[in-house]
Parts: structure tokens; sequence; C-alpha cells
């Protein structure tokens, strides 16, 4: 059994630092809300703002890609015909004419990790349905490429443009139109950032199905867009569940009217699911309507260390077998990566001691007494069997968000000291983390890692979603450099390959997996997409360069 003098001690230290109550056999305070661990707009946008200037150009690091000459050049006439149907500067930003400096254009430009940069001179902002299909429907007609844009929140360049792509950016179509508080189906924009959707939800009782780190900037068009994973999906599943219709416009101007609104639908080909995950690929998605679940009004969050991978594996299986239907987090950290944190917050840790591995874990449910009983005794259990080592329980809700920090803290982190190469993968459980041991070990041998500016590389962390064997690499450096390049690609890739894994878990393929898809992909499953990209985009103007 663990040691009472143990937790006891371990209780002490956590109430004096005021952090949180560590694993202990008393009642586990009342849970607080998902939404209160949210990353703030303006902390993302200030970090996007603070370094616009620094980024590369994508056709300096990328120069085997070339501007596909079919592709008109924006006129001056062009740019009239944006401006009186979308009716003004609010509408549309244009270098085009000379009415707008090149760093207006920039936030629109330049992705947040600052690895992709276009040359757009030109970014349209839509104010409804009818507005995009007139948009598309020009831009097809006249052969100019576009390039769909929400919260531009993307880690694989699949939101901003490589040549002079125009950006249709869909922040003005930002509302929510109906929501049923029987049925927890939401209607809304595709423009509707996901924490002010969510925090529409919370003030009804419900949650949207979807959490992310950058939940302050995304937009939930975006999310479907792209197929975003998150933190919920152990418990809600993915959006190629959760969304019920869609609302979206083809190149060619076409609106697609799918918006249903009930969970069965046996009519026919499911055209909805196309255009989750296709990145923009094929047409504009413009609302969307999704099934919501009510929020737990017991949520609950843990953090502990494990002395090795196989223990999370083992806290892993026990979680999922004690705690059932409970369980909507499991979030695994290594140590590198809270390291990083603390470097860079300044934060104290919650754990007096270091150890190779972190586990969070989030409870969520109807019955706070149920819940805490069921939490009690799993920790009880994990740490008697040595599983654990040692852990601490929020007891209110800044303690909550701030165990919460110490996992969503780890992206931007990651980028702190000037860049990051990030790989969002899938891989059997069993063999997840050893691609980080691979990576490293690969890195230092080729002595491009250490403490000072000769080096490259800062550090390789690993983290990700244990519910869905889905792990973020991330290789963090004080510069990009392509000796890291040569090391990583396509090494990492073929690994996965090897491994039965999934080159893209969550993040989508966008520019930077475009030309690798064939290591998780067939031949025949390509060209079948490419026939589908051909069918609804015959000229190709929807996000060129990227995705297949």
């Amino acid at each position: 059994m663990a040691s009472r003098t143990r937790i006891s001690r371990a209780l002490a230290r956590a109430e004096k630092a005021g952090i949180s109550a560590a694993l202990n056999p008393r009642p586990i305070s009342s849970a607080f809300p998902l939404a209160a661990r949210a990353i703030s707009t303006t902390a993302v946008r200030q970090f996007r703002t603070s370094v616009v200037r620094n980024g590369k150009f994508t056709t300096d690091s990328y120069p085997e890609i070339k501007r596909n000459e079919k592709f008109s050049q924006l006129s001056e006439d062009h740019v009239k015909y944006f401006k009186e149907l979308l009716g003004g500067d609010a509408a549309v930003i244009d270098a085009v004419t000379n009415e707008a400096l090149a760093e207006d254009l920039e936030p629109f430009n330049l992705d947040w990790m600052r690895k992709y940069r276009g040359h757009c001179r030109l970014v349209l902002k839509p104010g409804s349905t009818e507005e995009v299909s007139k948009v598309l429907k020009y831009c097809n007609d006249n052969l100019l490429a576009v390039v769909p844009q929400g919260g531009n929140t993307g880690l694989v360049g699949g939101s901003v443009p490589v040549f002079d792509e125009i950006v249709i950016n869909m922040s003005r179509m930002n509302q929510v139109h109906s929501f049923d508080d029987v049925s927890g189906v939401l209607t809304a924009d595709a423009g509707a950032v996901l924490e002010v959707v969510d925090n529409y939800l919370a003030e009804k009782g419900y949650i949207f199905p979807l959490d992310l780190a950058a939940k302050g900037s995304c937009h939930i068009g975006g999310n479907v867009a792209t197929n975003a994973g998150g933190l919920r999906l152990l418990r809600y599943g993915s959006l190629h569940g959760s969304v019920l219709g869609i609302e979206a416009v083809l190149p060619d101007g076409t609106i697609v009217d799918d918006l249903f609104k009930l969970r069965k639908n046996n009519t026919g080909y499911d055209i909805k699911q196309l255009f989750i995950g296709a990145e923009g690929t094929i047409g504009i998605i413009t609302k969307l309507s999704i099934h919501c679940p009510q929020r737990s009004n017991a949520v609950n969050v843990a953090f502990f260390g494990l002395e090795s991978y196989e223990k999370v594996q083992e806290a892993f299986r026990e979680a999922k077998g004690q705690l059932g239907e409970i369980l909507s987090a499991f979030e695994l950290m290594d140590n590198n990566s809270q390291e990083l944190v603390k470097k860079v917050t300044k934060n104290n840790f919650p754990l007096e001691n270091a150890y190779p591995f972190y586990c969070l874990i989030e409870t969520s449910g109807s019955n706070a007494e149920h819940d805490n009983e069921k939490l009690e005794t799993f920790l009880e259990d994990v740490m008697g069997k040595e599983i654990v080592s040692d852990g601490v329980v929020a007891q209110d809700e800044t303690q909550l968000k701030s165990l919460w920090g110490w996992r969503e803290g780890i992206s931007e982190s990651s980028g702190a000291f000037g860049g990051v190469y990030k790989y969002d993968v899938s891989i059997p459980l069993k063999s997840l983390y050893r691609l980080v041991e691979d990576v490293k070990a690969k890195i230092e041998a080729a002595g491009l890692i250490g403490d000072t500016d000769d080096y490259p590389v800062v550090d390789v962390v690993g983290y990700g979603h244990m519910g869905d064997s889905n792990l973020h690499l991330n290789v963090c450096v004080r510069r990009y450099d392509k000796q890291v390049e040569k090391i990583l690609e396509p090494y990492v890739f073929e690994w996965i390959k090897e491994h039965e894994g999934s080159i893209s878990a969550e993040h989508g393929l966008g520019l930077a997996k475009k030309k690798f898809i064939g290591y998780s992909r067939s031949e025949n499953m390509i060209g079948l997409m490419k026939q589908i990209k051909n069918l609804y985009d015959p000229n190709g103007i929807m996000n060129p360069y990227k995705y297949i």
C-alpha cells in the first residue's frame, strides 16, 4: 500500500505551495467548469504579433514549389469587384492598389510558428454564405487561387498562402444561429471562435465536444475542416461523429445546404464527411450543426508523476477500468516538456520531485460524491501498486486551471526559443514514446543539441493523448536548420510507417506533410482522393500546393 507518511508529506507540501491537494483518502472538492482552463485569445495573438516580422517566406523554404502559371495575377479590376461586393475596408484588406501597408497583411500571411509565410496581397472577409458564393464563383471564373482561413492557428501551413493566393478569412461570419436545449444541437457560423461558443453553451449547461489549447483564437469551421481532435476526444469521439450537418460553398459558387440537425439520416451518401478534414481543398464550410453533450457538474483533475512509460500504460489501463464512464482525459507529458514549460513560465511546479513522465487525468460526471469516491479508489490503488509515484489533485477552480496549464502550455513553450518542428502522429500505444527516444538519439549523435547558441536544437519533447494513441513530438530549436530537417525527414515518417501509425493524427496535412502522405495511404487511396478533389475543384483554385 502507499505510505500514509508519504501521502501526508505530499499533502503538506502542496498546501504550503498553494498549488493543489495531494493524493489522499479525504474527499475531493467540488469541480469547476472546463472553460476556466482556456488560454486567452489575447495571449495567442500577442505571441503571433510579436514574431510576425521574423517569418521566412515559404517560397524560400520550399524552392521546389512553383507557382501554377494557369492562375491569374490579381488586377485592380478584380479588387474593384470584391470591394463593390463586400462593401468596404472592413471586409477587404488590399495591397494590390497600395491602399494597405504590407504589415496589415502579415497576420494573414504568417502562421503562428513563423514557419510558413505567403505573399498574399488581398484578404477578403465575407459576411454571409451568399457573399462567399459570389466570391468563389468569381475566383473560379477568373482562375484566382484562394486560401480559406479561420483563426490561423494551424500547425502544418494549411491556413496561409504559399504565393499570392487570395485569403478568404471567415472572422466576420461568427454568429450562433440556434441551440436546442433538449437535443443539444447547436447551429453556428464557421467563423465562430471555439471559446466563445463553449462559453455560450456553458450558460445553458452544455459543452462543445472539442477542446484545444488555442480555443481562444481558433474557429469552429477550421476545427471541422482539419478534423481537430483535442482534449475531449477520449470522452466524446471525433468530429466525424459529432457534426450532424454542414453548409458549404463549392469552388463554382454552388451552396451545399446540408445543415441536418438529427443524428440519424440514412439517405444516400453522407456528403458532409468529405468536408470534415478536407482542409478547405474542395470548398469552404460556412455553417455547421453539431451535437453538444451536457456539461458535467462534477469535474476533477489529478496530476501525477511516474517512473517509466510502462507505468504510464499501466496507469491508463487502470484508469479505463476503474473510472470508466467518468474518464474524460488522460494526457501524457514527459519530463522534458514540463521542464520547458517551467523555464518559460517561471511557475512553481506542482510536484516536489522530478519524474521521467507525468500524467494528467480528468473525470467528468453528474454526481460529485460518486465521482470523488471512484477517483479516490483509483488513486489509492495505483499508488498502492506503486504505478504512480506522487501526485496532486485540484481542490478548486484556480488549481484545476493551474494543473491544466502544465499540459496546455507545452505547445507555445516549445516555440519560445526560436522555432519548433512539430509532428502530430498516431502510433500504437506500446510503441508510442519510443519515437521520441529514437529521434532524440539521432539528433544527439549528430551533435546538434546543446545548451548554447552554437547548437540549433534546444530539446526534444513528447506529450499527447493516451486515449487515442496521439503523440505530439516537438523538436524545439533556436533556429530552423537544414541539418536538423535532414535528420527528421523522412526518418520520422519512415519510423511511423514501420510501426503502422499515421503521419497525421489531428493537425492535418497542409503543406508540411503533403509529400509524405504515401507513408500512411496507399497509391489507390491517394488516387481516389485526387479524383474527389478534381470532381469538386476541377480548376484547382482551393488551397493549392497542399494536402494531396
